[in-house]
């Protein structure tokens, strides 16, 4: 995840270019995302191994829970993807919602 907003109107070109110059490489097999401004859209981009896919996702009310520029990247587990895109807390999500002290 990168925490620096796209630009929603970038192509697969212009996110491809974001992905190098924050990740350093686009890898396969891996997902990068990026949100607007507002927090109310997000773009993803795959290499899937073969080529590049990108997806977009816009929320009709609310915002995706996204975090404060700082790092320029955030690594996100599978679980914490998935509730990303559906709007769910992603931050107590997979290891993050592991409870060590009582």
């Amino acid at each position: 995840m990168a925490t620096a907003p796209l630009d929603m109107r970038a192509g697969t070109d212009t996110a491809l270019a974001r992905v190098v110059s924050v990740f350093g490489a686009a890898y396969p097999h891996h997902a990068y995302l990026f949100a607007n401004k507002r927090a109310n859209r997000i773009k993803v981009l795959v290499h899937d191994g073969i080529g590049i896919w990108l997806a977009a996702r816009r929320l009709h009310q609310g915002k995706f829970v996204w975090p404060a520029p700082g790092n320029e990247q955030w690594p996100l587990e599978p679980a914490q993807l998935d509730a990303l895109v559906l709007g769910l807390p992603w931050q107590r999500m997979g290891s993050a919602s592991i409870i060590t002290v009582v």
